[in-house]
C-alpha cells in the first residue's frame, strides 16, 4: 500500500514538473506581450489620437484598458501561481473576483461597440453616446458584482488546474445552478446575443454604420472572432460543470486550456489594432517622436567673425 501511494506521488510529482515546464514560458510570453502590447496600444490611444479615425473610441478604450490589467494582474498571479504553486489569501480571492470582472467587461465592451456601429452612435456628440458609456460601466460592475458573490460566501479555491483561485462547488447544486445561470444570462449571455444579432444586422446591411473604412473600428469583426474562439473553452469548461450533478469540476486540460486561451485574447487584440493602416502609422508616429526626444537638437555654442 505504501509502494502505491509512493509511485502515485512520484508520478504526480513528474506531471507537476512537466506542467510546471510547459505552462510557465507560456504565461511569461503572455504576460510580457499583453502588457506591452496593450500598454503601446492605450499610449497611442491617447498621445496620438489626432493621427487616426475612431468614432467609437469608448467601447475600445474599455477593451483595451480590460485586456492590459487582465495582462498584469491574472495573468501575472497565474505565471507566480504556477512557480510556487499556490495562492495564498487575500490575493487569492482578489484575483478570483478580478478575472471575472475582466471578462465581462471584455464582452460588455465589445458589445456596445457592436450596438455603436449598428446604431451609428459615435461616443461623442450625441445624447445616446451617454447611454453607451454607462452601458462600458455597467459591464466593469456587473463583473465586480458577479465576481464578489463567490469571495462573500467562501466558494473560492486554488485550483491548480485552471492557475488561480477559483470558484469551487462542495455543498448544495441548486446554489451553483442559479449563481451561474445569473451571471451568465446577465453578464455573459446578453451581451453575446447583442453582438450576434448586430454584427450579422451590420453585415448583411441593416446597420446604420457612419464610419469611414479607414476608421479603426473596421476592425470590430476581427474582434469579436477572436474573442468568440479564445473563450468557447471557457463556455465549454461551465456548461460541463452544470451537467454533472455529482458538482465534480470539468476536466483539468479543459480548465488550463480556458484559462491559456482567455489570456491569448488579451495578447492578441493589440496585433489586431495594427491591422488598421492609419493606426499603424499613429504608432510609428510615436516612436518616432520618441526617438527625436531622446536625440537632442544640436545647439550652436560658439560663432566665429570672419573679418575681410
Amino acid at each position: 500500500m505504501n509502494a502505491s501511494d509512493n509511485i502515485t506521488e512520484s508520478q504526480e510529482n513528474y506531471w507537476s514538473k512537466i506542467e510546471k515546464s510547459v505552462l510557465a514560458p507560456i504565461l511569461t510570453t503572455e504576460m510580457v506581450l499583453g502588457v506591452l502590447g496593450n500598454g503601446l496600444v492605450l499610449v497611442v490611444k491617447v498621445v496620438c489620437k489626432d493621427h487616426f479615425q475612431c468614432l467609437y473610441w469608448l467601447p475600445l478604450f474599455s477593451l483595451t484598458l480590460s485586456d492590459f490589467f487582465c495582462s498584469f494582474l491574472i495573468i501575472c498571479g497565474s505565471l507566480l501561481a504556477v512557480l510556487s504553486e499556490g495562492q495564498i489569501s487575500p490575493w487569492c480571492e482578489v484575483v478570483s473576483l478580478l478575472k471575472f470582472t475582466f471578462i465581462t467587461s471584455s464582452i460588455g465592451s465589445i458589445a456596445v461597440l457592436c450596438v455603436q456601429r449598428f446604431l451609428g452612435i459615435p461616443s461623442k456628440g450625441k445624447r445616446l453616446s451617454v447611454l453607451m458609456a454607462v452601458a462600458c460601466v455597467a459591464s466593469w460592475c456587473t463583473g465586480a458584482i458577479f465576481g464578489a458573490v463567490p469571495v462573500a460566501f467562501d466558494w473560492i479555491r486554488y485550483d491548480p488546474a485552471e492557475m488561480l483561485c477559483a470558484v469551487f462547488w462542495e455543498s448544495s447544486y441548486s446554489d451553483m445552478m442559479v449563481y451561474i445561470l445569473c451571471a451568465f444570462s446577465i453578464s455573459i449571455f446578453v451581451p453575446f446575443l447583442l453582438i450576434l444579432s448586430c454584427s450579422i444586422l451590420t453585415r448583411v446591411g441593416f446597420g446604420k454604420d457612419v464610419s469611414s473604412q479607414g476608421d479603426l473600428s473596421s476592425i470590430t469583426p476581427l474582434l469579436v472572432i477572436l474573442y468568440l474562439f479564445c473563450y468557447a473553452p471557457f463556455a465549454a469548461s461551465e456548461l460541463v460543470l452544470l451537467g454533472r450533478l455529482d458538482l465534480s469540476p470539468s476536466p483539468e486540460w479543459l480548465r488550463s486550456l480556458s484559462s491559456v486561451m482567455a489570456y491569448l485574447d488579451c495578447v492578441l487584440n493589440p496585433f489586431i489594432y495594427c491591422t488598421n493602416k492609419d493606426f499603424r502609422k499613429a504608432v510609428l508616429i510615436l516612436f518616432r517622436n520618441k526617438g527625436r526626444s531622446v536625440l537632442p537638437d544640436p545647439v550652436l555654442t560658439g560663432i566665429t567673425r570672419l573679418e575681410i
